[in-house]
């Protein structure tokens, strides 16, 4: 089962002005909590949306019906996705495990914590919080000093605010579904 496709489905039938029902036999298989991000790229791997449900809150079915509507339609960095585009853009979609706190005595030890193609963060700090998917990272060629950097300036956050006691760091991992 491609949660990929099915994101794509999901957003084709939006833009059609209606609502795809995910069909029963996948909604049993999907029927347990966890987050999942929808991310979606041109073909040249420009970055075209990104937003998703970050904890175990809802259902799969439900968290990757949600994650791919905001990431066509609601992420802030982009305008709406246009019916126009479809065939020049991929789906992928990252499940994600529950978020870990990390607990160090120093915030350098984040450093050794952070599994680069592992991890993925979300870094807080009251009010601010930020979120990288495991693959960021790789795709970008950050090490874990970069990763949380970009982290803190995702949350709204100075770049260096993963070194501040306050700051919270989290690490989850994701499992990633590409289109074909």
């Amino acid at each position: 089962m491609n949660l990929a496709k099915i994101a794509r489905k999901i957003v084709e039938y939006a833009l059609e002005g209606k609502d795809y029902e995910i069909p029963d036999e996948i909604k049993e298989k999907l029927n347990y909590k966890a987050g999942a991000f929808t991310t979606i790229k041109t073909l040249d791997n420009q970055l075209r949306g990104c937003m998703g449900i970050p904890y175990p809150i809802y259902p799969l079915w439900q968290s990757l019906k949600y994650s791919a509507l905001m990431a066509a339609f609601e992420d802030p960095r982009f305008p709406p996705l246009q019916k126009e585009e479809l065939d020049n853009v991929k789906f992928e979609v990252t499940v994600l495990t529950p978020p870990r706190k990390l607990i160090v005595n120093n915030p350098l030890e984040y450093l050794e914590k952070i599994k680069i193609g592992k991890h993925g963060i979300i870094i807080k700090r009251g009010p601010y919080s930020g979120l990288l998917l495991p693959q960021v990272p790789i795709e970008e060629g950050w090490d874990a000093k970069e990763f949380l950097s970009y982290g803190c300036l995702k949350a709204g956050l100075p770049m260096d605010c993963w070194l501040d006691p306050k700051t919270e760091v989290y690490v989850f991992e994701g499992q990633i579904f590409e289109e074909d």
